[in-house]
């Protein structure tokens, strides 16, 4: 694999000059708004879709590469199991090998307390028909039998696949664009056009786009815009370290994790490792300002964070970051075209120390690359997909809390569903924005 690409500067790829008016607009070119134009394109809706630096440049291509049904929200997992069959449906569209291979989701439990978990999340998925099932300590190590440590038992759903992040969006992106939808990079939307109350189109950087529709699947920027609007939503931004190793011998064909190491195998047979259990957030005003509505995450696992003083300059929650702008003005997304976040490279030199030490007959584990994402998460850790209230005529995807790769082409359907008024095949209540604001209690997504 080459060293992760999607840094700035980056050659542009999807150009071309703004359409004066279409059906709907889609803001942000990561796997949501992509799979989102996509499927609205396939209703035979016109779609421009807009990103402001570069398709799939931030966390769309800065996760983990898996597609995981496994320890999903209950009310999130069928829509999660119907991903499962897009995204071999759109792996068969696609002009290139985006690497989806269906290897499974192992985690192991190191306590008693984690077999109990597990057992409980299996009943649920059971429900659903679901092939997650629980292995005891001897059927784990069977599975793994190279491993230094032996656990209690593990869960595992075969059926949980893979792919190559920063090959599948770009390939979808591709797919979209050779379907109809106007892509357009390097196009920051500034802020929406309002007319009598309802949306009426965008105002990009370039100039107005007239659409009765618009749909915002900006990942970490969404609150941000929102806000600019008059428009609060509880989503903050947390950071996850990343690394890629040189091919190694062979350890799984899917994915796996314990509470320290998640490992993922590549096309190339290396491995995409990633530190587990402990996110970073940047403080900054949004968290200040939603703080109440994280007691109940912060109250459930207190040591599930680590906090660092102040966000870099230009990120969405920095202390320097414009709140308010009017449409002629230069906007924040201008300003970052592509949120690059550096990674926390102790984290990641004690992530290969303990990889290493969970396959102890490994060779050197060689590192090949290291990077980070800004992943967009909600205080009951499950997304935003809903009608703006406040803005008739806009659509909202967010806060997928680090699910958005695995579950995107469903969402990007749910999604093209909603704006056009069709049927959206599943029960979207638990995703609806007023529950952060209509009194409901915050029902946390499930720990495993």
């Amino acid at each position: 694999m080459p060293a992760f690409p999607f840094r700035a500067p980056m050659p542009q790829r999807f150009a071309g000059p703004i359409p004066e008016a279409v059906d709907v607009v889609v803001i942000g070119g990561g796997v949501i708004g992509v799979t989102t134009a996509l499927y609205l394109a396939r209703g035979g809706h016109r779609v421009a879709l807009l990103e402001k630096g570069r398709i799939a440049a931030e966390q769309s291509s800065r996760n983990w590469g898996w597609i995981r049904q496994q320890g999903r929200d209950p009310d999130e997992l069928p829509i999660m199991m119907e991903a499962i069959g897009l995204w071999q449906d759109l792996a068969a569209d696609c002009p290139v090998d985006i690497g989806l291979h269906q290897g499974g989701v192992t985690y192991f439990a190191e306590t008693e307390k984690d077999l109990s978990g597990f057992a409980n999340w299996q009943s649920m998925a059971a429900d659903h028909d679901l092939d997650t099932r629980m292995l005891s300590s001897r059927e784990a190590a069977a599975l793994f039998p190279d491993m230094g440590q032996r656990y209690k038992g593990a869960m595992v759903t075969p059926s949980d696949m893979r792919a190559e992040p920063w090959l599948a969006v770009p390939a979808l992106a591709d797919l979209a664009t050779a379907e109809g939808v106007d892509t357009i990079e390097n196009c920051a939307v500034r802020s929406l056009d309002i007319a009598g109350g309802k949306v009426a189109g965008v105002v990009t950087q370039s100039g107005r786009i007239a659409a009765p529709r618009v749909v915002l699947a900006a990942g970490a920027w969404s609150s941000l815009f929102l806000r600019n609007h008059g428009v609060s939503l509880p989503q903050l931004s947390v950071r996850e370290s990343v690394l890629s190793t040189a091919p190694l011998p062979h350890l799984c064909e899917g994915a796996a994790a314990d509470s320290k190491v998640a490992f993922r195998r590549r096309a190339d047979g290396g491995y995409t490792l990633a530190p587990t259990g402990v996110t970073e957030l940047f403080i900054g005003p949004d968290a200040f300002r939603h703080f109440g509505k994280y007691l109940t995450q912060l109250r459930a696992n207190p040591l599930g964070q680590s906090y660092h003083l102040a966000a870099p300059k230009g990120f969405p929650d920095g202390w320097g970051t414009k709140r308010r702008w009017a449409a002629d003005e230069h906007s924040p997304f201008e300003r970052m075209r592509i949120l690059d976040p550096a990674p926390n490279i102790k984290k990641l030199d004690r992530l290969v120390d303990d990889f290493a030490a969970l396959f102890p007959a490994l060779p050197e584990v060689k590192v090949t690359a290291r990077w980070a994402g800004m992943i967009d998460t909600m205080p009951d850790v499950v997304p935003v997909v809903d009608h703006c209230a406040q803005l008739p005529g806009l659509v909202i995807g967010t806060g997928m809390s680090g699910h958005g790769f695995g579950i995107g082409p469903a969402m990007g359907r749910v999604l093209a569903a909603l704006v056009t008024g069709d049927p959206v095949g599943h029960d979207l209540d638990r995703f609806r924005a007023a529950r952060f604001t209509d009194g409901s209690a915050i029902r946390l997504g499930p720990s495993v």
